[in-house]
């Protein structure tokens, strides 16, 4: 009984991955999984590295936005990457979720017991309550619905900030090449235009302050900062060689950021503060933020009542407080011309660059204050494993964007349950593999022949093995963007809303409607769908090289634009209709 007293934490986390293995096992690719940002990009780009073997290749093209370089696409040294390697698609994309989690566990259960070590003077076999917790509050992290292709990135931030600890205190615990050796190879698993450039900058801070603090330079830091450095570069030597060899102009450069004026900025950084941001949506509003401002503001009432000034400036919580709020201020800053500008000026290859992610590093400093408010209050055990076993229902149970298993087991008990029908797609239905296949076959599809989609992602095209002149990147040469605005331009004079959304942004290169707001649906239904009328101009497509136009629509100018409907194509287990166009 006192083992079980004493592991009962991971024996939580160890029934909760067994749930999710059989939860995903038994629904399969029936699964409702995230398309935006997921679906239509990352899935499919990992799908047509696999499906072209280009993995490890250099100098070749990638077979979307009309074969641009295999070298924009994620790095080969990237476990998420290997996991699409090794596995197919959907089992990768499960498979990375049960890492993030188990990942997540690691590295908080590490670093918050690593800590309490050192203030307690405790050793670990002590602290069975506290490690308890702190793995609990790992699981409460790894579940959070965060961007799923950088989920094993955001989980692995406790483990670096682990790692540099035992750096610095590198006489106190020894291994100081180990640790550097493990600092070195950190970036497999993380990203450096996500997470890698703002564990720097936060790391080369820490050094100066440390070094005014301590009176003498941290050097364990010093090595680790140019070890990390080093690290990213040979693991994404693909994305550097591009920032800093390539003087291809690209849509970065002319990407309008949405500037707000000074008053929307405000709410903005207040919405940030309570909501996060679509990727780093980690829903702590609902719990774990009230509870960490009521503790906030009950510690500093009391140093106040105390006079203990120093108190204040002193305790950790009110630094991770403080880090939450300079994070929330930079991403509303962000969409302030005059502070994005000067910015740009001063370091110019900052310009276009997102600085404002300092924002994906709230969710972790959010749960690590949670911990120290569940580990300072003097409450019975159970009340503090119930308080966070809440704050993980709370995220398990909230729908969102990228809670998977959520919308998985809700529309699964919706459909088998109550016998509705979900217009939502899923994972199977998104992409239809089967019936994209029977299409090649019947229309004699050749590798390399370049097609576009209508009123569906390209990605879906891009999965199944077809060459798209369109697709979704944020980082691709201007002048293909200009030349594809050719073809789109029909649409773009009709609809303003769409011009700007294309010219000021331009990251989904996509052919537009030219009556309906959007006509790219990951719906069974095509309700929004009001005209079929096709704007655009086929013979600049022609022009590019495209020979087939695939679409979820069936076109009423098709003859107008010199194109022939090669078939309509349905599937059993497919609930497209897909109209295959020729170009003449």
């Amino acid at each position: 009984m006192t083992a079980l007293k004493k592991h009962i934490s991971l024996i939580l986390v160890a029934l909760f991955v067994l749930a999710v293995a059989i939860f995903y096992a038994i629904i399969g690719d029936n699964s409702y999984i995230a398309v935006h940002d997921n679906l239509d990009l990352f899935v499919a780009q990992f799908a047509m590295l696999k499906n072209t073997g280009t993995f490890f290749a250099h100098g070749v093209s990638a077979p979307f936005l009309g074969g641009i370089s295999r070298d924009v696409l994620p790095s080969e040294f990237s476990l998420y990457t290997v996991l699409y390697m090794i596995f197919p698609p959907f089992a990768a994309y499960v498979i990375g979720y049960v890492l993030k989690v188990l990942i997540a566990v690691f590295s908080m259960r590490l670093l918050i017991v690593d800590v309490l070590k050192d203030h307690s003077g405790k050793e670990k076999d002590d602290l069975s309550e506290e490690t308890n917790i702190a793995t609990l509050v790992g699981l409460l992290y790894g579940v959070l619905n965060l961007f799923p292709a950088f989920g094993i990135s955001f989980a692995s931030i406790p483990l670096i900030v682990f790692l540099l600890r035992r750096i610095y205190f590198s006489p106190r615990y020894g291994k100081s090449p180990l640790y550097l050796l493990l600092i070195f190879l950190y970036p497999f698993i993380s990203y450096f235009s996500y997470f890698g450039f703002f564990i720097i900058g936060y790391l080369f801070f820490a050094i100066i302050w440390l070094w005014i603090k301590d009176k003498r330079i941290p050097l364990g830091l010093v090595k680790s900062i140019l070890v990390l450095t080093i690290g990213y570069v040979i693991m994404e030597y693909r994305l550097f060689d591009m920032m800093l060899f390539s003087d291809t102009v690209t849509i970065r450069e002319t990407m309008d950021p949405g500037f707000l004026p000074g008053k929307d900025v405000v709410h903005l950084i207040e919405d940030a503060f309570i909501n996060g941001m679509m990727h780093a949506d980690d829903v702590h509003k609902f719990f774990v933020m009230p509870v960490c401002v009521i503790y906030f503001f009950f510690l500093n009432i009391g140093y106040i009542v105390k006079k203990n000034a120093r108190g204040i400036f002193k305790d950790i919580y009110n630094l991770g407080a403080l880090m939450i709020a300079l994070n929330a201020v930079v991403y509303g800053l962000y969409y302030f011309e005059p502070v994005n500008k000067i910015l740009g000026t001063v370091v110019p290859p900052l310009k276009g660059f997102q600085f404002n992610r300092t924002i994906f590093f709230n969710p972790v400093i959010w749960c690590l204050m949670f911990f120290i408010v569940v580990y300072r209050v003097k409450v019975h055990a159970l009340v503090k494993y119930a308080a966070v076993l809440a704050a993980i229902a709370i995220v398990l149970l909230t729908p969102g964007r990228y809670n998977d298993l959520y919308t998985t087991a809700h529309h699964t008990v919706r459909a088998q349950v109550y016998g509705n029908e979900n217009d939502e797609l899923n994972f199977r239905e998104f992409y239809s593999a089967g019936l994209f296949e029977k299409i090649k076959k019947d229309i004699g599809y050749a590798d390399g022949e370049w097609s576009v989609a209508y009123g569906m992602h390209p990605a879906i095209l891009e999965y199944n093995g077809i060459s798209t002149l369109d697709g979704y990147l944020g980082f691709y040469p201007q002048s293909y963007k200009e030349s594809f605005r050719k073809v789109i331009a029909p649409a773009l004079s009709r609809k303003e809303a769409t011009r700007a959304y294309f010219d000021d942004w331009g990251a989904r290169c996509y052919l537009y409607s030219g009556t309906d707001d959007s006509i790219v649906m990951a719906t069974k239904s095509m309700t929004g769908v009001t005209d079929n009328t096709l704007y655009a101009d086929t013979a600049a497509l022609r022009d590019m090289g495209c020979k087939y136009i695939f679409s979820r629509i069936d076109l009423s100018n098709a003859d107008d634009l010199s194109l022939v409907l090669m078939g309509d194509y349905t599937g059993e287990n497919s609930p497209y209709t897909i109209y295959v166009y020729k170009i003449q």
